[in-house]
């Protein structure tokens, strides 16, 4: 390098390193180099050969649980020689690094795969943490995006989330419990479902009939869904004065009467409480008949059963007269504005959710489980239409079915934390602290709007 002793080439491989990694940024690469007496002629022969855009690979960071549930995505990695996977330092749905890093005007990363719409899109957008995908996203690949799904990931018809996989809240069973209960009948209402969860309780065929989980968007929100889901304020917070979210929080009383006893307690999974629920380890150790969650709660849970082809599902209930709607989310990728390598970040997204292995390894599941999550294309769907796969199993007719009547959390500043501040209120009615549901709820909303006062 023009002279450079040993020791200086080492140091200039290293800083350079450092740069390719996002570990310092151009103007501290020079900085270095230059007061190290390398000269410009260090300076050039490190970034003469990189264009500015592209000082380091492409970066996307992953939540763990999407790395530990879909081993395929290390094959499309292997698609995209020097990329740098990453996994994303926080807990439960923290974005705190993210919002670090934006106030600086820096990312680590390019992209963030794990992106829920209404837990952290907005955060993102008003930290000004993201930015729209539509400058990069083929118009075939937007167009081909599910319309309710599309809605759910765009503010101000601009798309901030390219969804990844589709969940949705459902009712799922262990169909030999039910069998030993003798029970030959769909429940089609909440009556019906707490009917039936008594007689598996009658029957001996488990302890308990039914369960749930006690986040309020995995139960508050479809059980209210259920009968209208006409339940957001002009301003996007969820109503819980609403009649519909009155009906719902009673419904999580009774079901709570046919239930394991420690159903409200946060989860032990080391993510805030977020996962390995009370009502995942019941279903798991196949100690209740029927199981409300998202659909992949229960196709996870079953692989610990004797018989894990013995998990059925079926669309939620609904209030006698209801809407009969429910809950569902996308989980997508959100494009970190200050992020590079943009357009190939859009190529692997792309490559990532088009794959016909990632869908099948999904559905049908590997050896490090079964994660269930479907696809976001309409042309997935019709092509399996047209060609039925051997693999593909009926629930994913059901669960597109569902989509049309089902209806996303409304985008919010406080989607996701709304009802992390109103839980403890609205339990008070559940454990009998409160008789009044209504008052319980008002006091959730109370809590709600101090909060966002506080700002």
């Amino acid at each position: 390098m023009n002279g450079a002793t040993d020791k200086e080439t080492d140091l200039t491989q290293r800083q350079e390193h450092e740069l390719i990694t996002g570990d310092i940024d151009r103007r501290e690469f020079m900085s270095r180099t230059l007061m190290a007496g390398l000269g410009m002629a260090g300076v050039a022969a490190c970034l003469g050969t990189r264009p500015a855009h592209a000082a380091r690979s492409l970066t996307p960071i992953f939540f763990q649980w999407i790395k530990d549930l879909n081993p395929g995505i290390q094959l499309i990695n292997a698609r995209f020689p020097g990329m740098e996977y990453k996994i994303a330092p926080v807990e439960g749905f923290g974005i705190e690094r993210f919002i670090a890093e934006g106030r600086n005007g820096k990312s680590t990363w390019d992209l963030y795969v794990g992106q829920t719409p209404f837990v952290d899109m907005i955060p993102l957008i008003e930290a000004d943490v993201i930015e729209p995908w539509d400058s990069y996203i083929p118009k075939e690949v937007l167009d081909d995006i599910i319309p309710s799904i599309r809605e759910e990931c765009s503010v101000d018809g601009k798309l901030y989330s390219w969804p990844f996989t589709l969940d949705m809240i459902a009712l799922g069973w262990h169909s030999g419990i039910i069998d030993r209960a003798g029970i030959s009948v769909h429940p089609e209402t909440w009556d019906d479902y707490l009917r039936l969860a008594q007689t598996v309780i009658d029957s001996g065929a488990a302890p308990f009939g039914a369960t749930f989980d006690a986040h309020g968007w995995r139960s508050l929100a479809p059980f209210a869904h259920s009968l209208s889901s006409d339940v957001y304020t002009a301003e996007g917070l969820f109503n819980f004065t609403h009649e519909a979210s009155v009906e719902a929080l009673i419904l999580m009383k009774k079901i709570m009467a046919v239930s394991h006893p420690d159903v409200l307690l946060p989860g032990s999974g080391g993510d805030s409480g977020y996962s390995s629920t009370p009502d995942e380890m019941a279903f798991a150790a196949q100690r209740v008949g029927y199981y409300t969650k998202y659909f992949s709660a229960s196709l996870r849970m079953a692989r610990y059963w004797d018989d894990p082809d013995e998990v059925a599902l079926g669309i939620l209930p609904k209030f006698a007269g209801g809407e009969g709607s429910t809950v569902f989310w996308t989980t997508g990728c959100g494009l970190l504005k200050h992020g590079q390598n943009k357009e190939l970040a859009a190529e692997y997204i792309r490559t990532l959710t088009y794959d016909p292995q990632i869908w099948r390894d999904s559905i049908v599941g590997t050896e490090a489980g079964r994660p269930g999550g479907l696809p976001p294309y309409m042309s997935i769907y019709a092509e399996w239409a047209a060609n039925p796969p051997a693999w593909l199993p009926d629930y994913v007719d059901l669960v597109r079915g569902q989509l049309n009547q089902a209806r996303a959390i409304e985008n919010h500043l406080f989607g996701l934390q709304q009802f992390n501040i109103g839980q403890p209120l609205w339990e008070t009615y559940l454990k009998g602290e409160e008789q009044n549901p209504r008052v319980a709820l008002q006091n959730a909303v109370a809590a709600v709007r101090a909060e966002m006062k506080r700002g």
